[in-house]
């Protein structure tokens, strides 16, 4: 179901947190959910952003009442799992108490004190993941890599019938700026060349959209796709790191392993689903000729709604660029609504045997590139698999990552007569690999 729009959603509303005033990223129409903590106090905290301040849940929680105060008081363990498991009511609930609370001056003195400077404060993976799933719902991407192994035959059959994913690593899932330690495995540099284990040549990034699960279903007992946006809470940004040389190796017959569990970046704040009810669109039409998705995957109101006007753009800085002051390079940009199967489809798909998702899982789109080369999401199809480098400010040239190079990726979602809100930073900086414990 499309959440409705109410007050929170007013383009014309203004907090007076005075940082918040036509901020990129956290204006008073977002209020995304996250974890902090401060210098002086290390205990995880709840918080929403707004502006270059964070709102500390627990110190807000006694102005609230009903489910408002509930959600608050929900997270007193550290994490946001139990406030996602409350569901879209008690969230709701909160956004809209916490709206009044930053909109309403006679407010002011008694909430300042919950405020704290987002500088001064260290952010932090906002749920327990139990489970992670990675999906491949970027066609443009599927097609582009199956490209440069299948020239004839880019997409294998199932694509277009079955919202394709494996089960990633939950315990290498990381908050944006923990640094990316370059991966070490075996590799297979040439046909007729024995394995070798080193560290990766071929260090990618993967521009994704991460999907957090609110509520849970039974085991044996599918989510329909009619109430399977009941079941996201809200999303972020993903980026699942490749080391290209070692998928290529280990891929046949089961899939990524080592290639893909050493790390995974997201962006720190929930970016509620809630927050995100004026910027939904239709799916896209499927190009003639593809088949349509069978039952339990088709919904007349998810493909009317479905999708989301999200824009996400990459940016790169090498080390030398930041000694010479050079600002970081945009990669690509483009939009969300390149999935080929909304977000409500893989959460059906997910559950429909029968598993079982609970409240704190996350799942990735995959990486989301769009129909031309400005739009690309990884480093793998910009540099056309190694052959093509990227001429970057200052004459170096990449065609994977190396030691000082750091990502950021950045996402906002904008719509006619709204307010533009944003996801926020999801960065990391390459190093060396880390020698093995003795």
């Amino acid at each position: 179901m499309n959440p409705a729009l109410d007050e929170t959603h007013d383009p014309g509303a203004v907090s007076w947190v005075e940082s918040a005033a036509n901020h990129l990223d956290f204006p008073v129409q977002n209020l995304p959910l996250g974890l902090f903590s401060l210098a002086r106090d290390s205990r995880r905290r709840a918080g929403i952003a707004i502006g270059d301040r964070i709102l500390a849940l627990d110190r807000t929680a006694p102005l609230l009442e009903g489910d408002a105060r509930r959600a608050a008081q929900s997270c007193e363990s550290g994490t946001l799992n139990a406030l996602l498991a409350l569901g879209a009511a008690p969230r709701r609930a909160l956004r809209r108490a916490i709206f009044k609370l930053l909109t309403d001056r006679q407010y002011a003195s008694e909430v300042s004190s919950a405020l704290s400077p987002a500088s001064d404060c260290e952010l932090h993976v906002p749920a327990n993941v139990g489970d992670y799933t990675d999906f491949y719902t970027g066609i443009h991407h599927a097609t582009n890599i199956g490209r440069l192994f299948r020239p004839d035959n880019p997409l294998l059959p199932n694509y277009k019938y079955v919202p394709i994913g494996y089960h990633g690593r939950s315990s290498s899932i990381v908050a944006s700026g923990t640094r990316v330690i370059r991966p070490t495995a075996q590799i297979k540099a040439a046909a007729d060349a024995a394995p070798s284990y080193q560290p990766t040549q071929r260090l990618d990034y993967e521009l994704e959209l991460g999907i957090w699960i609110g509520g849970e279903n039974p085991r044996g007992e599918p989510i329909a796709i009619a109430r399977a946006e009941d079941y996201v809470a809200g999303l972020c940004l993903l980026n699942d790191w490749s080391a290209r040389d070692v998928q290529a190796w280990e891929y046949q017959p089961l899939g990524p392993f080592l290639a893909k569990n050493f790390l995974t970046t997201v962006s720190p704040w929930i970016v509620t689903s809630e927050a995100l009810a004026p910027y939904r669109i239709a799916q896209p039409p499927r190009p003639d000729g593809d088949p349509a998705p069978l039952p339990y995957l088709l919904d007349a109101t998810n493909q009317a709604t479905g999708a989301y006007a999200v824009t996400m753009e990459v940016h790169l800085q090498t080390a030398q660029m930041r000694a010479a002051g050079i600002a970081p390079q945009r990669l690509s940009r483009g939009p969300m609504s390149v999935m080929y199967w909304t977000v409500a489809q893989l959460v059906a798909h997910h559950t429909c045997n029968g598993c079982n998702l609970r409240p704190g899982d996350l799942l990735g789109t995959g990486t989301l590139s769009g129909p031309d080369a400005t739009s690309l999401g990884c480093l793998m199809e910009i540099s056309s698999g190694g052959r093509t480098p990227i001429e970057l400010p200052g004459g170096e040239q990449r065609t994977f990552l190396q030691e000082g190079d750091r990502l950021v990726m950045t996402a906002y979602a904008e719509a006619p007569g709204r307010a533009r809100i944003g996801f926020g930073e999801c960065a990391g900086e390459v190093v060396s690999p880390s020698e093995p414990s003795s």
